[in-house]
């Protein structure tokens, strides 16, 4: 029979063993080993059987073992330490503290998905493992973040196979009362909850659902409401599910509602308004819309609004192809905005304004939320410095006439949150060279010199942690695959093989990831004889383990997942190489460290940033990796390889992976095979060793998310604070008003002639370190001086006479405009390199509240024939 109500009980605590629920309610157990090991010994078997969920394992508790542990001097000793150490965490002076005065008050952080653990299972790949860490970062940094997301009643789906080795997907209720959650509620006691207006006079409401992520809040809004129709209950159903109209009303939840419910937590906790937004990836772009609207409710004009909300506002993105954003029509983005649906009073066209793809190569009838993201933020970021690069190609259209380096898009490589992916044997290690202390602030904040210390470890510590690891990675996948076989409808006399999968003694690779095709999963199949060679080699044999999921709805991933694991069925190898269905946290946190060698190979520059070797390198296991994303950056021969890429233009996808798929064999092959197996001294792999301690020295402190925040806070969120509090309504009110005169008098905007003046003829050349005056000849039209800048650009250039990396210089105007209404500005220009060389002028908008002079997308330059050629020292 099925039950027609379902409640959660939940155990009634005796008084001594009270602050056990504040630990278990608080996220940071997932990060502190002493939490977790506290609540282990509290029962064992009870704490496997829960999955390491404290709130699974009270809640199975049985009254004798609470009366038992109650009596427990000693667990009451270590339990009264950990209340207190939480207590010190939550409300002591961390990094964010002892920094100068002017950062923001608070930010909000938006994202569609966070990976916090696995006992809160809201997370389908690196996105929200990378929005997951960065919370968990801040919370260490002490950082006043208010993380905002959604609450999918089935999370992402899990993940098993059918006996053909076909992904299949199984989508389990979860039940918010047994979920490390409380419900955010009124005074009066009611849930608090937001409320956004649909078409045809319907509502979708949302209840707020709170999880303590440290020192840091994560709301998460909850359509499951009674009230609701069934349709409206459904929004917040799964991660990712659904077609078009269910997407644009879960991104409107989260924007839109997600401000509303900031804006209710701030009100019912005292916590300061958040004077930075920052959102990551474009789902949660209606956020800015939001603003807008407070504004305009307080008597703000929409531009002027606009400008205020811009400035306060930080958009990070972590695409590097358009067909990974969301896009939506245009009508169904209108319709649900307007008079007859949310924001009423906004006219709906400047709301499709702000996310229509009208620049060329777009497509004018597709609302796109990155776009939209870029137009209402003032700041915006790459999670790479190659990603950063990319992306400013990508969105160039947005800002014409400038090129791509110039598009205000930066970047901050992302990094990973040491505490929760370190393994405790590796911390174990560091702690007993630099003490407890010491090795926490070295996983949490960084710091180089903080690091030095693994020099120190002997070659001996470093190879017996590395075989500790490799031994627990292979118990692991035994028991994980044994789990995989009985679903797949195999039976115990099958599975004896399963004994003797994987050797604790061989050299062990990883790859695990999200199974778009692009990442190419099955890259190491296209020689399947010469992989089998590498797999079998009788003295230097390799084994690889393998994990990811398909997308539901991606049939074509699906069959990559199929073929890899039709390969590792195969009882010739499949001692060799697994496959492990359901990919997660829990199974990385066991497979990161267990592997030696991390291998990523996807299509450059297709991978924005790649976290999980980071995640790995933070655990000595060293990269094997095509120059993608952070690797590209920090990749260096003496702690990993890298992939050659056979990218140009000339070559077709099927001959590219041929030959990157002959690069990965020969790689294994000749160096990193040999590199594992060349025993010195005491059986030890002296050059692998100093490789992994290479490893951990060098790459540790860069790969941290305490590393990536502290760059936020300095490089965006401070700087986006100041320029909100500057914008206040009167001064956002005179920048609109600047910008609109300034757009409406640019076609009047010229430069007329460029000539340099020298005391002798160029000739197309000169000596380096000679001057010579430039003066421009310029119409302003209906601007003044004040309203712009004219810039001498100058660098080398490249055969086609471009500009490379080029230096700019502001020019001086010499006097008042003529009787033409001509403007004579001048300055030096040095030649300051040898080689090729060049200078063009061009004219930008100039305001102190502009955060760059590309901002408004505007700009000026010489006509073909303005003056001299200006390309000279050839």
């Amino acid at each position: 029979m099925k039950a027609i109500r379902r409640f959660s009980v939940r155990p009634v605590l005796p008084e001594p063993l009270r602050p056990l629920s504040e630990l278990a309610r608080n996220l940071r157990w997932s990060w502190h080993a002493e939490t977790r090991e506290l609540f282990q010994s509290a029962d064992p078997e009870g704490w496997r059987a829960a999955g390491g969920d404290p709130l699974r394992l009270l809640g199975a508790l049985s009254a004798d073992r609470l009366a038992a542990l109650s009596g427990d001097r000693r667990f009451r000793r270590r339990l009264a330490a950990a209340a207190d150490d939480l207590q010190d965490y939550v409300t002591g002076r961390r990094w964010y503290q002892e920094q100068p005065a002017g950062l923001p008050a608070a930010v909000a952080y938006f994202s569609p998905e966070f990976g916090i653990t696995a006992a809160l299972p809201q997370y389908s790949g690196g996105l929200g493992i990378l929005a997951g860490d960065h919370l968990k970062a801040a919370s260490d940094l002490g950082v006043p973040l208010i993380g905002v997301g959604l609450l999918y009643r089935h999370g992402y789906f899990r993940q098993s196979l059918s006996r053909e080795g076909w992904q299949q997907e199984h989508y389990p209720l979860l039940d918010p009362n047994e979920l490390p959650l409380t419900v955010l509620r009124e005074p009066d006691g009611s849930p608090s909850r937001v409320t956004l207006a649909l078409p045809g006079g319907r509502s979708l409401l949302a209840h707020i659902w709170q999880a303590q992520v440290g020192r840091v809040p994560l709301l998460l809004l909850d359509s499951d409401v009674e009230e609701n129709a069934p349709g409206e209950r459904d929004v917040t159903d799964r991660l990712y599910g659904g077609g078009s109209e269910h997407r644009l009303l879960q991104e409107m939840l989260l924007g839109i509602g997600g401000v509303r419910a900031v804006r209710a937590y701030c009100r019912l906790t005292g916590h300061p308004d958040p004077e930075v937004f920052h959102t990551n990836e474009g789902h949660a772009g209606f956020l800015g819309l939001e603003r807008i609207r407070e504004l305009t409710c307080r008597g703000v004009e929409f531009d002027a609004a606009l400008e205020s909300v811009r400035a306060g506002a930080v958009f990070t993105t972590h695409t590097p192809v358009p067909a990974g954003i969301d896009r939506f029509d245009r009508e169904l983005v209108g319709r649900h905005f307007g008079d007859d649906g949310e924001l009423p009073g906004i006219d709906a066209g400047r709301i499709l304004a702000l996310g229509l793809e009208t620049y060329p190569g777009g497509e004018p009838n597709l609302f796109n939320m990155a776009v939209m993201g870029l137009r209402l933020a003032q700041r915006a970021n790459g999670v790479s410095v190659l990603h950063g690069r990319v992306s400013r190609e990508m969105f160039a259209g947005l800002w014409p006439g400038f090129d791509a380096d110039e598009v205000p898009i930066t970047s901050v490589t992302n990094g990973v949150h040491a505490p929760t992916w370190v393994a405790p044997e590796v911390f174990r290690l560091g702690a007993r060279r630099v003490g407890i202390g010491r090795a926490e602030e070295a996983l949490s904040i960084g710091g180089a010199e903080r690091w030095d210390s693994v020099a120190e470890i002997s070659d001996d510590d470093i190879w017996q942690l590395r075989r500790t690891l490799r031994e627990q990675l292979v118990e692991e996948v035994r028991e994980r695959l044994r789990a995989a076989w009985r679903e797949r409808g195999a039976g115990a006399a099958e599975l004896g093989w399963i004994d003797g999968v994987l050797d604790p003694g061989v050299l062990t690779i990883g790859f695990a990831r999200r199974v778009p095709s692009y990442k190419r999963l099955t890259l190491m199949l296209r020689d399947r004889d010469r992989l089998m060679e590498l797999l079998l080699h009788p003295e230097h044999p390799v084994q690889i383990v393998v994990a990811g999921k398909a997308h539901p709805a991606d049939d074509s991933g699906k069959r990559l997942v199929q073929e890899l694991v039709r390969f590792a069925d195969d009882p010739r190898v499949r001692h060799r190489i697994v496959f492990l269905p359901d990919y997660g946290m829990a199974m990385a946190q066991k497979l990161y460290p267990g592997c030696d060698v991390w291998l990523n190979n996807p299509l450059r520059p297709l991978e924005a940033c790649g976290t999980s070797g980071m995640k790995a390198a933070l655990n000595g296991c060293l990269n094997l990796s095509v120059l993608d994303g952070w690797w590209d950056e920090w990749y260096d021969p003496d702690f990993g390889w890298a992939i050659p890429t056979a990218d140009g233009t000339g070559t077709d996808e099927d001959r590219r992976d041929d030959l990157e798929a002959a690069a990965l064999y020969e790689l294994l092959s000749q160096q990193v095979t040999p590199c594992f197996y060349d025993r010195g001294p005491g059986g030890l792999p002296v050059r692998w060793i100093e490789m992994v301690r290479r490893t951990l020295a060098t790459l540790g402190p860069k790969v941290l998310a305490g590393r990536m925040v502290r760059e936020y806070v300095e490089e965006l969120y401070g700087p986006a604070a100041e320029a909100q509090r500057a914008l206040n309504p009167a001064a956002a009110a005179d920048l609109s008003a600047w910008k609109a005169r300034v757009r409406a008098g640019w076609s009047g905007v010229a430069v007329d002639h460029v000539e340099a003046v020298t005391d002798s003829p160029l000739n197309g050349t000169a000596e380096l370190g000679s001057t010579v005056s430039l003066r421009v000849s310029v119409r302003l039209g209906e601007l003044e001086p004040s309203d712009v800048e004219v810039q001498a650009v100058a660098g080398r250039v490249d055969p086609a006479d471009r500009l490379t990396a080029p230096a700019t210089f502001p020019l001086k105007p010499t006097g008042a405009a003529g009787l033409d209404g001509r403007r004579l500005y001048e300055g030096p220009l040095t030649f300051d390199r040898t080689g090729p060389f060049g200078y063009t002028v061009r004219i930008l908008p100039a305001h102190r509240l502009l955060a760059g002079g590309a901002e408004m997308g505007l700009v000026a330059v010489p006509p073909e024939a303005s003056g001299d050629g200006g390309v000279l020292m050839r």
